[in-house]
């Protein structure tokens, strides 16, 4: 969740870079294939972030999320949840 509605369209310098080093964090994830989906949502509630990332382990993805400099920060904070099942197109 971003600390105001229009954070996505306002950040500050200050922000923006933490914002740089937010997307470097899961650049791991994002190597290593278990990162499936990773970016910024507009929608009428206003501006946050959706990630979507194959782990085998949850409570290791929450301590990495912990981390993460937006949270470090005090910018964002994380919600996880869990998928049961899913389904994607055929590529």
């Amino acid at each position: 969740m971003a600390p105001r509605p229009t954070f996505a369209l306002d950040m500050s310098d200050e922000e923006r870079e933490i914002m740089r080093r937010h997307a470097a964090h899961w650049q791991p994830y994002i190597e290593s294939g278990q990162m499936v989906f990773f970016g910024p949502v507009i929608d009428e509630t206003g501006s946050w972030g959706l990630a979507i990332v194959e782990v085998d382990e949850e409570e290791e993805l929450r301590a990495f999320a912990a981390e993460d400099p937006v949270v470090t920060s005090g910018t964002a904070e994380f919600q996880i949840g869990r998928m049961l099942q899913g389904f994607v197109r055929p590529r």
